[in-house]
C-alpha cells in the first residue's frame, strides 16, 4: 500500500514539475499593434478661381452638401455672358431662314403682277406690229423690237415668279441645318460654362471632419488643387500589418477583441473587413543562411462591430495575436 502511493505521488510530482516546465518555456502571444484609420477627401475645386469665402475651418464638423468655400472668376463670368449673346444671335438667325416677312412675300407677289402685265402688254403690241407688217405699214425692224420686248417680258416674269418662290419656300435646308447647328453649338458652350460657375461653390462631398485648410482667403487656386481634407470620423476602422505566417486561417467576419490605450485600454469587438497583401516593398526577407523563405506582409482591417464614442483616426491599436508553431 505504501509503494502504491509513493508511486502516484512520483508520478504527480513527474506531471507537475512537466506542467510547469511546459508554461515556464512557452513563448508568450505576440503583441501586434495598428492604429485606427478612416476615410479621407481631399476637396479641390474643378476651375479655377479666387477664394472669395471660407465657410469651414480646421476642427470644423461638416455635413455632405454643405457649402465651405466660395470661388470666383471674373473671367468665366465674362465668357458666360459673351456666350449667351451668342446664342441670341444664333437664334435670331435660325427664325430668319426658318421664315419670311408677310411684306417680302406681298412685294414679290407685286412683281410677279407687274410682270404679267408687261407679258399682257408686249404681246398685244407684237399682234399689232405683225398686223401692220402684213401691210407693209411697219417696218420689219419694228416687228424684230416688239418680238425682243416679248420675250424679255416673258423672262422677267418667270424671274418675278422664281424669287416669290423662295420667298414663300424660305432658306434651303442646308442653311437650315448650318443655322440650327450654331444654335446647339452656343446652347453646349453656355451649358459647359453654366456648370463651371456652378463648381465655384465648393461644397462637403462627405460627412466629417475638416483635418486640412490649405485655402486662404484672396488666394488663386487652379483646377484640381486641394483646398481642404475632410475625414470621417463617423466610420473609423483598425489597420494592422502581419506576416503571412500569423494570419493562421484568418478569414473575412471573423471577430478580433482589440484594445484601444488612448481609451483606457478599452476592449473593441471588431469584425475582419479586408485582408490584402502589401506590396513587395513590405516583403520580410529570411536570413539565406537558415535556409527560410520570404515572407508576404498583409494588411487586416477590422471594423468595429457597434459604434464606440472617442475612437479617433491615429490612435494606436494592439491586438494580442498566438504565435505561429
Amino acid at each position: 500500500m505504501a509503494s502504491k502511493l509513493g508511486a502516484t505521488i512520483g508520478i504527480a510530482s513527474i506531471a507537475g514539475l512537466a506542467a510547469l516546465l511546459w508554461f515556464a518555456t512557452r513563448l508568450p502571444a505576440l503583441i501586434v499593434q495598428g492604429e485606427v484609420s478612416a476615410d479621407r477627401v481631399d476637396v479641390s475645386p474643378r476651375v479655377s478661381g479666387r477664394v472669395a469665402k471660407l465657410n469651414a475651418d480646421v476642427g470644423d464638423i461638416v455635413k455632405k452638401g454643405t457649402t465651405i468655400a466660395q470661388l470666383e472668376s471674373p473671367q468665366l463670368v465674362s465668357a458666360t455672358l459673351s456666350t449667351q449673346a451668342a446664342l441670341a444671335v444664333a437664334q435670331a438667325d435660325l427664325e430668319r431662314v426658318n421664315s419670311t416677312r408677310p411684306e417680302v412675300i406681298e412685294a414679290h407677289k407685286a412683281e410677279v403682277r407687274a410682270a404679267d402685265a408687261d407679258v399682257v402688254l408686249y404681246v398685244s403690241d407684237k399682234e399689232r406690229q405683225t398686223k401692220l407688217a402684213e401691210t407693209n405699214a411697219a417696218s420689219q425692224a419694228r416687228l424684230e423690237q416688239s418680238s425682243r420686248n416679248l420675250e424679255s417680258a416673258l423672262r422677267a416674269r418667270e424671274a418675278a415668279q422664281a424669287n416669290l418662290d423662295l420667298a414663300v419656300a424660305g432658306a434651303s435646308k442646308e442653311e437650315r441645318a448650318l443655322a440650327a447647328a450654331k444654335v446647339q453649338q452656343a446652347e453646349a458652350t453656355l451649358n459647359q460654362q453654366n456648370t463651371d460657375v456652378k463648381e465655384l461653390t465648393v461644397i462637403a462631398p462627405i460627412d466629417g471632419q475638416v483635418t486640412t485648410r490649405v485655402a486662404e482667403l484672396g488666394e488663386n487656386f487652379s483646377a484640381g488643387a486641394p483646398l481642404y481634407s475632410i475625414v470621417d470620423i463617423g466610420h473609423p476602422w483598425f489597420t494592422f500589418n502581419l506576416r503571412e505566417d500569423l494570419l493562421k486561417g484568418l478569414k473575412i467576419g471573423d471577430i478580433l477583441t482589440v484594445q484601444v490605450p488612448a481609451l483606457k485600454n478599452a476592449s473593441v469587438k471588431t469584425r475582419v473587413t479586408v485582408i490584402n497583401a502589401q506590396g513587395q516593398y513590405a516583403t520580410w526577407r529570411a536570413t539565406r543562411a537558415t535556409g527560410d523563405f520570404d515572407l508576404r506582409t498583409f494588411e487586416v482591417r477590422a471594423q468595429p462591430v457597434e459604434p464606440v464614442d472617442g475612437l479617433r483616426p491615429g490612435m494606436s491599436a494592439i491586438v494580442s495575436w498566438a504565435r505561429p508553431e
